[in-house]
């Protein structure tokens, strides 16, 4: 559970604001931890990293250097919050201007959160010439903007490495068991990766 000492604000907040609130914050930190308030089936969050399955950040580790070991470029498709915890991490572990940094691993760009043809095609030619790889992340799979993107992507690696090539730089983030691209990743044989039940 997050931790959040107040103590240097204090001085910067009216008289008894804490106080006041105390009651109301320690009902909403119940209904987070019971998960038994409005949303409270998604909120498998509160528990990390505390709670996170071993096995599955071992792969996470492995495939990371497998793409650093074979990637110039790695293209992370999502929407919303299928994606913004990845850019969150990475521009809080590094920069928002991570792509601008010298560095020997490879640059990230985001896309799959918008329906501009410009932007998909400035990323599409920038990486035609590149080795790249495809992280997807999408619970259901249904998402117009992601798949639209992926399509894209997927088709794009098969052109410069063949199905078997593309399949080896294609890594699906998405529910364990059901959903369009669940089964997609499940018949092309991609590498996949779960977003808990729990969490949105």
């Amino acid at each position: 559970m997050l931790q959040f000492d107040v103590t240097h604000a204090l001085p910067f907040l009216p008289e008894n604001w804490l106080s006041s609130r105390l009651d109301g914050l320690t009902e909403a930190r119940n209904l987070l931890e019971r998960g038994n308030g409005l949303g409270g089936a998604f909120t498998g969050w509160v528990d990390l990293p505390a709670s996170y399955d071993p096995e599955e950040l071992q792969r996470i580790l492995q495939t990371a250097r497998i793409i650093r070991g074979q990637s110039e470029v790695l293209i992370v498709i999502g929407i919303g919050g299928s994606y913004l915890g990845a850019r969150a991490m990475l521009e809080l572990l590094t920069s928002p201007n991570y792509n601008l940094l010298r560095k020997k691993t490879p640059q990230i760009f985001f896309t799959g959160n918008t329906l501009s043809s410009d932007a998909l095609t400035e990323l599409l030619d920038y990486v035609r010439d590149k080795d790249f790889s495809v992280n997807v992340i999408s619970k259901s799979g249904d998402t117009t903007e992601s798949s639209i993107a992926f399509f894209l992507f997927r088709r794009l690696l098969e052109e410069k490495y063949g199905r078997e090539g593309a399949r080896d730089r294609i890594f699906a983030t998405t529910d364990r068991r059901e959903g369009t691209l669940r089964a997609l990743a499940n018949q092309a044989g991609y590498a996949t990766f779960s977003v808990p039940a729990s969490i949105g």
